[in-house]
């Protein structure tokens, strides 16, 4: 019994070694990238592909950091992306909860269908319905303007879908005693709803600001005027027709995320809740 116990444990460490080894090298293999990019982002065009890779660069060049704001409006860039992130981040939020609250706490006829078919526009892809969408936001004369995005990107399917199943966790018992006391559904979604939701709204912010902050597409779709333009849209412009300025590009890739890490790292505490107990509740 006591032999195999101890085979049973060297078994289990021996396990635990190997997995701990797959993690490091897949965690070094997604981060390699990343570093590149940074030692890159202290190199000249013609050190940045050089092989061997010299990842601490032995003459590293500080004025990447300083010539990418005199390239470039770039200050202009990140100040219209942060418009733009912030007004479309906190619209998806309410309509998304909100309309995630409907669907999964109050009755009416035809909500399931009605939800299926909202949330099944998910499989659509943008490609298919992309043009008359531009057809439409110019008949709405709001091409060239910031509001044809806000517009296209206030809803989210994948936003209430989310909230909703979220939401369905929720005891109606509970929301049952607040109607008893007297709350309407308007004041039982502030009052009980919403700070209950905290780990989800948390994550859908993290997806929501990502993907507006790194959208490409949509900005050069919509976009013209150089003084309207978004980060991703300005990192373009270090290519040129025949060459491409790659330091200042790792350079300006750097400064742009800034603050999405910063964001994660912010409420990665109620990210990782909200997976948690996803986890847990099946």
């Amino acid at each position: 019994m006591g032999k195999l116990y101890v085979k049973q444990k060297q078994k289990d460490s021996i396990n635990k070694i190997f997995l701990y080894i797959l993690l490091i090298g897949i965690s070094f293999t997604m981060i390699m990238p990343f570093l590149w990019m940074l030692s890159s982002s202290f190199k000249l065009d013609k050190d940045v592909f050089r092989y061997p890779i010299e990842w601490i660069p032995s003459n590293p060049h500080w004025e990447n950091y300083a010539l990418i704001w005199t390239r470039i409006p770039y200050l202009t860039f990140i100040l219209n992306t942060f418009k733009l992130t912030i007004i479309i981040t906190l619209l998806q939020l309410a309509s998304s909860s909100f309309a995630a609250y409907a669907f999964a706490k109050l009755k009416f006829k035809g909500r399931d269908i009605l939800f299926l078919a909202y949330v099944g526009t998910i499989a659509i892809p943008w490609q298919v319905y992309m043009v008359p969408q531009f057809i439409m936001m110019r008949g709405f004369g709001l091409v060239n303007t910031h509001m044809a995005l806000i517009v296209l990107q206030a809803f989210s399917a994948f936003g209430v879908f989310m909230m909703r199943q979220f939401y369905m966790n929720v005891p109606n018992e509970l929301l049952n005693a607040a109607r008893i006391d007297g709350l309407n559904e308007y004041s039982i979604y502030s009052k009980i709803m919403l700070p209950l939701s905290t780990p989800a709204i948390a994550t859908l912010t993290i997806f929501t600001y990502v993907f507006v902050w790194n959208d490409f597409m949509g900005p050069l779709i919509y976009l013209n005027s150089e003084k309207l333009k978004t980060i991703q849209l300005g990192l373009r412009m270090f290519i040129a027709e025949y060459s491409a300025d790659y330091g200042l590009i790792m350079a300006a890739s750097m400064i742009s995320l800034i603050p999405v890490i910063i964001l994660f790292i912010s409420l990665q505490k109620f990210f990782i809740e909200s997976v948690a107990s996803t986890g847990i509740k099946g």
